[in-house]
């Protein structure tokens, strides 16, 4: 690969930043992803800095809000015509039950539904520079989880970090496996991975007992740049320009949860969210 358009949201730091990097080492146009105006600005200069490729931005968009991932989708179209590789990576844990401003639990909207929002509204554009890339990264951890398709929010059962979490990653690799049948035979491939057990900020600042425990074993993670080896792999190799709807972990394939090969499950899941996210829905694209 040479100067594709690569997308990465979580770009600031962790996994995602890790994958920003290297593939800005492999010549790529990169544009990450982030909230934090300085953090953004700070870890493009880093990237410049340390692989002297300067093709690499940022654009900013909180992903706890679906205005701001439309704005985002609609600005990117805007600037950019193609979109080689979209790393959908940005990801949050909460210790205790919170809401977003469009009244979805956080885990769940910033984990799964904004980017499914996201890909939705750059799909066109995907399409249009294929042969193209979409990776989901997703977890293990989705194993121990189940969708309720009537409480999304998970309010039926008491909160659980990690049940939320692992709800979230299960429906990414729904998501994942929906799309690549819909998508079969368009040129873009579509696949999720488990990156592993990775140190990052996840659950830093929390004071409950779930986050101290989800700290310590966070503090047991290998290097972000491990973590990122196989999403670059999905991002790069020609070995899997043509493989699409798997699941990956160590650069190689493996099987998910059977819940999350359930046709039905991903059917319905899709047309709920669909509902609730209106990817047509058009704002102006920024100036």
């Amino acid at each position: 690969m040479s100067g594709k358009v690569c997308l990465i949201t979580g770009g600031t730091s962790g996994i995602g930043a890790a994958v920003a990097k290297i593939l800005a080492k492999h010549g790529e146009k990169v544009i990450i992803v982030g909230r934090n105006l300085e953090k953004s600005i700070e870890t493009v200069n880093q990237i410049k800095q340390q692989t002297g490729n300067q093709n690499v931005d940022f654009m900013l968009a909180d992903l706890s809000s679906l205005s701001q991932v439309r704005q985002l989708a609609l600005d990117f179209r805007h600037i950019h015509p193609r979109l080689d590789v979209l790393v959908n990576n940005a990801g949050v844990t909460m210790f205790r039950y919170q809401e977003t401003a469009d009244g979805f639990e956080s885990t769940f909207e910033v984990n799964y539904l904004s980017h499914f929002l996201l890909t939705n509204m750059l799909l066109d554009t995907l399409k249009a520079s294929s042969p193209s890339r979409i990776i989901n990264v997703s977890s293990a951890v989705h194993i121990a989880a189940d969708i309720d398709l009537e409480d999304l929010n998970g309010r039926k059962k008491k909160y659980s970090a990690l049940n939320a979490y692992a709800r979230s990653k299960l429906a990414n690799l729904l998501f994942t496996y929906e799309l690549a049948r819909l998508l079969d035979g368009s040129g873009v491939t579509v696949n999720a991975v488990h990156p592993g057990l990775v140190k990052s900020n996840l659950g830093r600042g929390g004071r409950s007992f779930s986050s101290r425990v989800w700290r310590i074993v966070n503090s047991f993670g290998s290097s972000p740049e491990k973590g990122a080896a196989t999403i670059v792999y999905l991002a790069t190799s020609p070995e899997v320009e043509n493989v699409t709807g798997k699941y990956f972990a160590n650069l190689k394939p493996i099987r998910s949860s059977e819940k999350s090969y359930d046709v039905y499950t991903a059917r319905k899941l899709w047309e709920i969210s669909e509902k609730i996210v209106e990817p047509n829905t058009t704002v102006s694209p920024a100036s």
